[in-house]
């Protein structure tokens, strides 16, 4: 089988908030910006990787979503235990000090994982959990 990642979804709460954290803090760049009964979806990904992206969504579009699971939705969101994405970086330490500099909430500085990985972790905008490793 020949298998790739092309995209996953995060949610957003703030489409400009969104934006500037990926596009400006993490260096992604915006592929599409697309407007529908007033909300938006943004695909984002790292420059020279065309074919992997991240669609920043709405969380509450899909049809059919009940009010007490939009609640439970908005709930874990807040307490960024909704969603998550890892990344990667060949220097996590010089990574960590450029999104600390961007005001972005920090969750755990740069530190050596028993499982042998070096990493740190930040909130976006939406309260998703970004995670960032050493390769």
């Amino acid at each position: 089988m020949d298998i790739t990642i092309h995209s996953s979804f995060l949610p957003h709460t703030d489409p400009e908030a969104s934006l500037a954290f990926y596009r400006d803090t993490l260096g992604f760049e915006l592929r599409l910006d697309v407007g529908y009964e007033g909300m938006r979806w943004l695909t984002v990904g790292p420059v020279g990787q065309p074919d992997t992206s991240i669609v920043l969504h709405p969380p509450f579009a899909a049809p059919g979503i009940t009010d007490e699971e939009k609640r439970t939705v908005a709930e874990m969101m807040a307490k960024g235990t909704y969603a998550s994405l890892l990344l990667a970086t060949p220097d996590v330490d010089a990574t960590f000090e450029k999104v600390q500099a961007s005001d972005a909430e920090v969750v755990q500085e740069p530190t050596d994982q028993p499982y042998g990985v070096r990493d740190c972790a930040f909130r976006d905008p939406a309260g998703n959990m970004v995670r960032i490793q050493q390769v």
